[in-house]
């Protein structure tokens, strides 16, 4: 809940006009976009610097999201270092089929590891613009926020210290596990949640990628993926159950049920190498509706979290920074008010088209090993009409890509 201002008209508060919560692509997004607008804003955020460079996370960024980065100025070299990739592979019924969905659609998509793009965020913000960004503080709070003067106020890892910033906007973009969403007040907001039911093993391996593309093994053992991140290293899942024990996973487990179900006829054997990460994943999704409280503007996986069954999450992200700096902009800049008015829905028509494509995918991954024989059916069906029909290839490389003209 959203605590009272403890410290009412100090004359000791510093005045900004934004206070950004998170330091993860959403965050630094929305402080560069203000600093270019030359509006004064400051970054919170709970972890160190390193940290927040290094943290795993996503790696797939859709090419409308890198343009829209480049004609902002950040991470203008991303095209250069990321890898386009232009076509999947599903793996199925012990075979092989290339979906190719540049040629398709003149469309792709970029692998940059989400710890690249912060670093590049990070640089552009602190370093090339002398934004204000604040790290390891703790114990961040939120105040009158359904005031028109909000303030927010944390420990200063240095001193001790509470210090109280007051501002005219607060932009959540700290998390799913971030103070922001949990300022909401009960009955103020909805969140619509959805669980599957099943769990992935994430893995990072030491090993060169095993294939030019992405791979999806739809198998009766459970889903598998591939998904290069560098040349060196490749990340890979294992469909397994909700809360299971990455230990129970070992290095021989692992590599035999990936050969099992990324097996197919023709497919050269797997670069195998060292596990450097094991985790487990339950897959779920949720929503906050709406994503604004007062003077909160919340982004990211604070407004919304989608299972990394379609790779949607960071650009998602993206695309509500990319809406809420342009609109905190306009009205700080020239009071118009539009842009925030209408920032919510904005937001939320891409979120529940990516939350829908997440939840169709999921049967195309998991059915085969539903134990269900009428899902498993009906799971190869959907399947192969991807390689049958045109009008089925198209609708399919829309979503993947998130080229849709309209939202």
């Amino acid at each position: 809940m959203p605590l009272p201002s403890p410290h009412p008209r100090s004359p000791s508060a510093e005045h900004r006009p934004v206070v950004v919560v998170g330091a993860g692509p959403a965050g630094l997004t929305v402080g560069s976009i203000l600093r270019a607008a030359s509006v004064d804003c400051v970054v919170l955020e709970t972890e160190s610097r390193e940290f927040t460079e290094t943290r795993p996370r996503a790696g797939v960024v859709e090419e409308w999201a890198v343009r829209e980065l480049g004609r902002r100025g950040l991470a203008e070299d991303l095209p250069v270092r990321a890898q386009a990739h232009t076509e999947c592979e599903f793996r199925f019924g012990g075979e092989r089929y290339r979906f190719p969905y540049t040629d398709l659609t003149g469309h792709h998509h970029y692998v940059y590891p989400q710890p690249l793009l912060v670093t590049d965020l990070v640089r552009e913000y602190a370093d090339v613009r002398s934004g204000d960004i604040r790290f390891g503080v703790r114990d961040v709070r939120l105040h009158d926020l359904d005031t028109d003067r909000p303030s927010v106020s944390y420990l200063c890892p240095e001193t001790d210290e509470r210090r109280v910033i007051r501002c005219a906007f607060v932009a959540g973009c700290d998390g799913a596990r971030g103070v922001t969403r949990n300022a909401l007040p009960a009955g103020r907001a909805r969140i619509a949640r959805h669980d599957y039911g099943i769990g992935w093993l994430a893995l990072l391996a030491e090993a060169p990628p095993s294939s030019d593309c992405v791979l999806f093994g739809v198998h009766p053992r459970g889903f598998a993926g591939h998904m290069a991140r560098s040349p060196e290293v490749t990340r890979y899942y294992l469909q397994c159950p909700p809360g299971d024990d990455p230990e129970n996973w070992g290095n021989e487990r692992v590599w035999t049920e990936l050969r099992e179900r990324l097996g197919a006829a023709g497919a050269p054997p797997l670069t195998e190498g060292r596990l450097i990460e094991k985790r487990v994943l339950d897959m779920h999704d949720y929503v906050v509706e709406p994503l604004v409280f007062g003077r909160l503007f919340l982004a990211g996986d604070a407004a919304h979290v989608t299972a990394p069954i379609a790779a949607k999450g960071m650009n998602l992200a993206l695309h509500d920074a990319f809406l809420l700096g342009d609109a905190l902009a306009a009205f700080l800049t020239g009071g118009d008010g539009g842009g925030l008015d209408g920032y919510s829905a904005a937001c939320l028509r891409r979120v529940w088209d990516y939350q829908e494509f997440s939840q169709w995918l999921s049967g195309i991954y998991h059915g085969a090993a539903s134990g269900d024989p009428y899902r498993a059916g009906t799971t190869l069906a959907r399947l192969r009409r991807l390689f049958t029909s045109p009008a089925a290839a198209a609708a399919f490389a829309e979503q993947y890509l998130g080229t849709a003209a309209q939202y």
